[in-house]
């Protein structure tokens, strides 16, 4: 079966179809979306009983090929309510959050929507695309602090938007196989800046298409700059960002000496950070825990070559405690102008839920509700690396939120992002890209 027809369509067709039909799936729904429930009209009049009415939802996401647990969440609340279709809508890794505001602002028919990142969070909440959640959260007896207080830190003017379904954190993945060859250590749960760079540049050899590098660092600022605030000294939303000269000069001397691949080559060929470690040619790569599910199941399938892998603990500052990471959330929301609001807040409560957290999990993918329970079923599951180092390096002991809820959260990123491309190219140094910072996001926040 052909799942992306089965369950909706990716963007570029959706396109060309119409942006306002949103993306229309699988034609053999046809029958059940022309049925639908009525619009609940607010999250406060949302009954906590389902509607038995035929109803199709659509689903704004990314990654759906690369991304485990989607089709099992599909699969899970379909069998429990075999009333509702899920068309999935892929709008892409690359700028995510920027297309789904635009699709929002051009009236596209959307139910429910994934929450990227902070800053796309607080724009959408600006924009008021956003159905308020906290009487819904009453009337059905949601309890925020099982989300281990990740709730609490995305409110808005005392309202909420949103609800976290997935709790990431960033570890370093290994490839063993590598390792082995080269007759090197295995990388540990407690190594400091210092201590990777120097196994990075062990682990570097060969040339050409034969070439291995220590390690990686994708294109992502926060892959680079959120290295200087595990220290828990400083914010990216503080305006003076002169504390990352010391991470941008180790990384880019390691870009110079050939430890780590070329920032401008990997943006403008648009290279996935997933298909460098597939292929055997890094030996190290920092990246979120979201990646362990992907990693588990290419393997299963062929596609990743790096079958003999683990991951330990995040590298840290001299003086900071191991198990110091950096951490985001996933979260679902509402289109606050769905035709089918009831159904996608009970999808969205369904997803974000305990029920949901046992799906999500059992992909090995770490959900927002954890427990005992949820970390034994991620470290169980065929494929986790069976070390005890890999099922240790889940256990955290302070995260920091990549980027702190502000109400500029969206304009810094912007800026810091521009900057980061500036350093990482070489079309400004490493002064010069923190002195535009400095002054950007300082004109920003006075103003």
């Amino acid at each position: 079966m052909n799942l992306k027809r089965f369950y909706g369509m990716t963007l570029a067709t959706a396109l060309s179809v119409s942006m306002l039909a949103g993306c229309s799936g699988n034609n053999a729904n046809n029958e059940a979306a022309a049925t639908t429930a009525p619009a609940a009209g607010n999250a406060a009049n949302a009954s906590a009983e389902p509607s038995q009415e035929p109803v199709t939802l659509k689903w704004a996401l990314w990654d759906w090929e690369a991304t485990a647990y989607y089709k099992p969440l599909i699969d899970a609340y379909k069998a429990a309510h075999p009333n509702v279709t899920i068309e999935y809508v892929d709008l892409g890794s690359t700028d995510y959050m920027t297309m789904l505001s635009t699709q929002l602002s051009g009236g596209a028919d959307l139910d429910v929507l994934t929450i990227k990142d902070i800053p796309g969070y607080s724009n959408l909440v600006k924009q008021n695309h956003l159905e308020p959640l906290k009487s819904y959260m009453s009337t059905n007896s949601i309890d925020p602090s099982v989300y281990g207080g990740t709730v609490e830190q995305i409110e808005v003017g005392g309202e909420v938007y949103a609800l976290p379904f997935r709790s990431d954190f960033w570890v370093v993945y290994y490839n063993k196989a590598l390792f082995d060859k080269a007759g090197v250590e295995y990388p540990s749960n407690d190594m400091t800046f210092d201590q990777y760079d120097e196994l990075a540049r062990k682990m570097t050899s060969g040339s050409g298409s034969e070439k291995v590098y220590g390690a990686h660092y994708h294109t992502w600022r926060s892959a680079v700059q959120l290295f200087g605030i595990l220290d828990g000294k400083n914010t990216v939303v503080g305006g003076n960002y002169d504390f990352l000269k010391p991470t941008y000069e180790r990384i880019l001397k390691e870009q110079e000496d050939g430890i780590v691949m070329d920032y401008a080559t990997l943006k403008t060929s648009s290279t996935h950070y997933s298909g460098v470690f597939y292929n055997n040619s890094v030996a190290m790569m920092n990246m979120g825990s979201w990646f362990i599910a992907t990693q588990i199941e290419k393997v299963k399938s062929g596609e990743s070559q790096s079958t003999e892998w683990g991951i330990v603990k995040y590298p840290h500052p001299d003086g900071v405690e191991a198990g110091t990471t950096l951490g985001t959330i996933t979260s679902l929301a509402v289109n606050q102008k769905s035709k089918h609001k009831e159904a996608a807040l009970e999808f969205m409560n369904f997803v974000t839920g305990e029920e949901g957290a046992k799906v999500i999990a059992s992909t090995g993918t770490i959900p927002a509700i954890k427990n005992d329970e949820v970390i034994n079923s991620i470290t169980s599951i065929d494929g986790f690396p069976a070390d005890e180092n890999s099922k240790a390096a889940l256990n955290t002991v302070q995260t920091y939120l990549e980027m702190p809820i502000h109400e500029k959260s969206a304009d810094i990123e912007v800026i810091l992002n521009e900057a980061h491309d500036n350093i990482m190219t070489k079309n400004a140094t490493i002064d010069e890209g923190l002195k535009d910072m400095n002054k950007r996001v300082g004109e920003l926040l006075n103003n």
